[in-house]
Formats: structure tokens, sequence, C-alpha cells
């Protein structure tokens, strides 16, 4: 019996090593990973540079707390800074530490406005993480479910309805930020139109309401830019952080930009393991070596060609509602529940994922090259047409 908690319906293999965009078993089977550890992994596995990066570093110093300076963890905002043109960070160990960073900021904001009860809008289908103050604000009645009594101060409307949005401003006075993801990844990769984000921005303004990107799953390079509100040109106050910032090494980031940035004040937010030496030198090196190696241009010029083939395989395959994302995050949407697809492709030595039950999540790493992502499309291809005809078989002998 396992002393784990079971808390995943985790899947009947184990790894063992890794290299590039592959995994091994215990057997030695090999796997092309299309999930990245759930698009953390943007360097891939066993990269030279960032293992060397990691040796270094725990060679010298692995912890001090957050009582004394740490030297990489000013280089890392420094870093964090420049790419994003934030003003500054706090740093924790995941996304829904970031999170709630960026929570904690909006109520402290709406407190210093004399905002008795802050709130904050959100978005269905979002998802921001299992705290109790982040399961509250993501959009799942799953996640949230026999965790009751939720957190208070949530706002919930559709995503990419700027009207909704415009209609809590209208009746709500206690809103004081909206927090967004660009892509919704758990959500199924539900991108927004183009002005969306443009017209968040001129609602936070018109309102001094703090616009918080959530961007712990599409940034870091992921998208095709450093983060996704790049391919914007808007910029938000608060935008959380992690996944892909190191490459597997635990870390988190909550970027805070004008007023948002000068909230916090010692005692008002803290964390024992945040930013600390070998996690900084980790999200160093991943940073340099997206950037050295260009990592963010493949992301693009590989995702294009992952969603474009998929679509030409399957253009005249029935039940295939929409194929999107950008860069290296990347959803097929069926029209049917397609989980057995995630065992199916591991049998053939491929590792995807399913999420809101009928999206076929891709999220590679970003070293992905175009004959690992041919070998990717001969694999999920024919399983996803394999899985549409036997779903429309029995419609078929129903019509007969």
């Amino acid at each position: 019996m396992s002393h784990v908690m079971n808390t995943y319906a985790r899947l009947p293999v184990a790894f063992e090593r890794g290299e590039g965009v592959w995994l091994w078993d215990a057997s030695g089977k090999r796997y092309l990973d299309a999930v990245a550890g759930v698009a953390v992994c943007g360097l891939g596995h066993g990269h030279p540079k960032f293992t060397a990066a990691l040796r270094e570093q725990a060679g010298k110093l692995v912890h001090t707390s957050n009582l004394y300076e740490i030297t990489l963890q000013e280089k890392l905002a420094d870093r964090l800074a420049a790419v994003s043109g934030m003003d500054n960070v706090f740093f924790c160990n995941s996304g829904c530490e970031a999170n709630e960073a960026a929570i904690k900021l909006a109520r402290l904001y709406g407190h210093r406005k004399n905002i008795e009860s802050p709130a904050i809008v959100v978005m269905d289908k979002a998802f921001h993480g299992r705290t109790l103050a982040t399961l509250s604000a993501t959009g799942s009645r799953k996640v949230q479910a026999g965790f009751e009594p939720l957190v208070a101060g949530f706002v919930r409307v559709p995503f990419d309805d700027l009207d909704a949005v415009k209609r809590v401003a209208e009746v709500n006075r206690s809103v004081v930020a909206v927090l967004v993801e660009l892509l919704q990844g758990e959500g199924g990769i539900i991108v927004c139109h183009d002005g969306y984000l443009r017209g968040l921005r001129e609602i936070c303004e018109a309102h001094g309401w703090l616009l918080m990107l959530d961007e712990v799953q599409s940034g870091t390079g992921r998208t095709g830019r450093w983060f996704a509100f790049q391919h914007s040109g808007v910029m938000p106050d608060v935008m959380p952080l992690a996944k892909g910032l190191a490459n597997g090494v635990p870390i988190g980031a909550c970027l805070a930009a004008g007023p948002a940035a000068q909230l916090f004040k010692p005692g008002n937010h803290g964390s024992t393991f945040g930013g600390n030496p070998l996690a900084c030198a980790a999200a160093l090196a991943t940073l340099s070596i997206i950037e050295d190696e260009r990592l963010m241009e493949n992301a693009v010029k590989q995702g294009d060609f992952i969603r474009a083939e998929i679509a030409r395989r399957l253009a005249d395959a029935k039940g295939v509602r929409e194929i999107r994302g950008k860069g290296l995050m990347i959803g097929v949407e069926l029209e049917q529940p397609c989980g057995e697809l995630v065992q199916q492709a591991l049998d053939r030595g491929l590792l995807i994922n399913v999420t809101a039950d009928n999206v076929i999540r891709l999220l590679p790493p970003l070293v992905l090259k175009r004959e690992e992502a041919e070998h990717l499309l001969a694999t999920l291809v024919p399983l996803i047409a394999a899985f549409l005809d036997r779903q429309s078989a029995p419609q078929a002998a129903q019509t007969a």
C-alpha cells in the first residue's frame, strides 16, 4: 500500500531519465513528452547548461531565507523587470502562491482606498490554484466542491466578455481588480479575442481597478513572447508567474507595477523558501537559455506547424470543434469527452493531457524540433481519427 495521499489519478508509468523532449521509463521505453510537466519544462529534460547551473549553485548555497539579502534574487528580479516592463517582484514557490499574493495585493489596494470589503472580478472556467482563496477565484465547481465555505470577495463573469465586466462596474462599487488568464489553460486553451485585454485595461483605468493577469501557464516564452500580454502591448498592474520559470525547480513570482508595486511593506507577506539561491539560479539559467537558443521563436514556428497540420490531417473528420492556441500552448477541442486518448497515447509512447473533458492539451517543451513535431503528429492524429470514427459509428448505426 502506498503512503502517498491519493490526490491524483496517476497514469501507470514512472520515468527514470529524460533528454530533450524524451522521457524513458524503468523498462527503457521511450516517450515523447508533449505535456512538459504541465507547461513547466520548457527547456526539456537534462538540458546540459541548465544542469550545470544547478550543480554549480547546489555546490555553493541552496537556502538562507529571506531574513537576509539574496544576491541571485536581486538579479532575477532585475531580469524579470527588464523583460516584462514591471517594477518589482515578490518570490514564492508556485502558481497558486503567486496568485495568492496578487489577491492580497488587490485587497490591500482596496483597503487603502477605504473599501471595506474589496472584490475581484474573475472569470468562468478560470483556474488560479487550489489554496482556499485561489480555488474560490477558480471558475470550476469540480475544484471547489467539498471545500465550502469558499472565500468571499469574488465576482464571476463569462470569459472574453467585456460587456459583462462593464455591467459589474455599473452596480458594484466594491470591485478593486480584475484577475484573468489571457489563455485559459485548464479551461481548455481558450484564447481571448484581440481587443479583450485593451478593453479590460480601459475599464480598469476608468474605475481605478488593478488589472491582474495570471501568466502562470502562459508565461516564460510558451506563447512565443516572454508573456502572453506582450502580444497586445497592454501592460498589467500585477502578474502572477510560475510553471516554466525555472524548468522544474519550484518557484513562483508575483510581479507588480505602478501603485501595486508600492503596496507590500515588511510584515505584509512572506515566504520561507521563496526566491532561495537554488531556485533563482535555476530561473536565471532558464531565462538565459530561452533567449540564447531563440526558443520563443521556435515556439511560434513549431506551434503554428502543429496546429496547421492537425487541421489539415483532420480536415475531413467529423467531431473536431476547434484547434486553437498560441505558440506551444495548443488545444484540440472535440465534440465528445476524450479522456481515453491519454492512455492510448501513453501506450504508443506519447504523453498528452485532456482538460475540460474534451480538449486535448499539448504543451511540449520549447526545444521541440520539427522532426519531433512530426513524430508527435504521426502518433496523435491517427489516435484522434480512430476515436472520432468510433464516436460516429453508433450514430451511423442509429441513422441506418
